[in-house]
Order: C-alpha cells, then structure tokens, then sequence
C-alpha cells in the first residue's frame, strides 16, 4: 500500500499549484497554435543540414525535387497527424508507408525520416523525439499490452525556450488536462510505478473524479482523459493474468519516464510532501 497523495483536493485549484509541472507537462507536448504558427527559421542550421544532405540521396536514384517532396509529405503529416490526434505518438511505419508507396529502395525511407527530422529542428523548431517501448516490469508474468503503440514511434517535442513557449504557444485551455496528467503520474509514481486499475481509481475517488463520471466540467468523460493517456505513452496499461484472474494495471510509460518530466514529478512531489508534512 502506498502513502496517501495529498496533492489538494479541490482540482480547479491544482493548475495553479502544480504550475511549473503544468509548463513542462505543456512544453513537451505539441500544442494546435504551433501549427498554425509561422516557421521558426535557422538558415545557418538549414544550411548544414542541406551541406550533409545533397548529394546523400543520389544513391537512391531519385530526383532532388522527388527527395523533398517525399520529406515535406513525412513533415505535413507528423505535423497534421500530431494536431488530429491530440499528440499521440506516430507509428514510423506510417511514415516508412508514405515512402514506399511509390518507392521501393531498401534504405530510402530511413534516409527520408532522418532529413524530415532534421528540417523539423531547424525549420520549425521541432525535436522529433524516439520512443522506445517500456520494458515489462516482471518478465515472468503474461502480460497483453493494451498500449495501442508501435514497437518504434515519434512524438514532436517544441524546442522554444519554456518562457517563449508558454507567452506564445500555450492554450490555457489545455492546463487543467495537464494538471490531470500530473496528477496521474504523481500517483504511479507513488505507488512505485506501476498500480492496480481499482487503486488508482480509489486515488482519483478522493478528488471527486469517479470512473463513471462523463460530464466532468473541465475534463468531460474520465475515464476517457485516462485512456488518453494511454494513447499519448504516459501510461502503459497491461492485463496481467494471476491466479485469481485478470488484473488491470496502469505503468509509467515512455514519456512520463522522459527525463525532463520524470525529474520535475519527482522534485515536485519532494516538495509537496515537504510542505505539508
């Protein structure tokens, strides 16, 4: 059993006391006003990256013009699909599929990703960030993943200074599913990691926020904003089978284990417990 997480009933109230969280939470996601935004240019870094790159893909016996075409379609959908779908990781097979539709050279769409990559940073001022699968916390038991990633997937990560991001880009709108977000973490991360399905919602049961609430007035249907979080590779859900039948467990996954983020819930629950104890 883990400790209490006294992190302040009244949630209206959370956003602003989990403020620095909620900015980091924020900057490592991709907010719907960046993409409507203009370019952010480094023509000394789009320079070196056109320096490496231009001769690179002759190999592949393409065009120049075919070689952007085929990095600007990797680029507008990781932008579109990271909008459509609220910053849920892209699968690289996707993209490995825009590029093979009409090309078939064996190391093409790596080539292609990685100077979609590159252009992301230094044209949009995008981090097109790997994520790697979390590694099951106990091999010994049967575990069906539920987590709807790919083995390989991207997430774009805005590379503005915190200040720049949150004057400029943030949506005050989307603080309080950040604030919720942190919530959540805080809450694995107490329990070590890893909490029974029934756990966390005794947890949430604490705050006012049921499993079979779907008006919220700020969230809308809970146990949607969870799955969310799933989707987004915060949380990694897994039915375990045990003797007395199937478990439900949520596990910190990939981008609440990134290390900006991690270190930041573990400095701020550090301080909570602080001060209120």
């Amino acid at each position: 059993m883990f400790p209490p997480v006294r992190l302040g009933i009244n949630f209206s109230a959370f956003s602003t006391v989990s403020a620095p969280i909620t900015r980091s939470l924020l900057h490592h996601s991709f907010s719907a006003s960046a993409t409507a935004s203009a370019p952010i240019h480094r023509p000394f870094l789009t320079s070196t990256v056109m320096a490496n790159n231009v001769e690179d893909f002759s190999q592949f016996g393409i065009s120049k013009e075919e070689k952007d075409k085929l990095v600007g379609e990797v680029i507008r959908y990781l932008l579109f699909k990271t909008h459509q779908n609220s910053g849920c990781p892209i699968k690289r097979d996707e993209l490995t599929q825009l590029i093979t539709k009409n090309y078939h050279q064996r190391n093409l769409p790596t080539f292609v990703i990685n100077e979609a990559k590159d252009k992301l940073s230094a044209v949009f001022g995008y981090e097109m960030r790997l994520l790697s699968r979390s590694i099951p916390s106990s091999k010994a038991q049967t575990r069906a993943s539920q987590s709807g990633a790919d083995a390989k997937s991207y997430i774009l990560i805005s590379q503005l200074p915190s200040d720049l991001y949150e004057k400029y880009v943030v949506d005050a709108n989307t603080a309080y599913m950040s604030g919720f977000t942190f919530v959540i973490i805080s809450i694995v991360h107490l329990a070590g990691g890893k909490i029974p399905e029934e756990s966390l919602w005794s947890q949430l049961n604490r705050m006012s926020l049921n499993d079979n609430e779907a008006n919220h007035p700020v969230l809308g249907n809970i146990k949607q904003a969870l799955e969310l979080l799933v989707q987004q590779r915060y949380l990694q859900k897994d039915k375990v089978h045990g003797p007395e039948g199937n478990t439900i467990y949520y596990e910190l996954a990939e981008r609440a284990l990134d290390g900006p983020i991690n270190n930041k819930v573990k400095e701020y629950i550090s301080q909570i417990m602080r001060e209120t104890s």
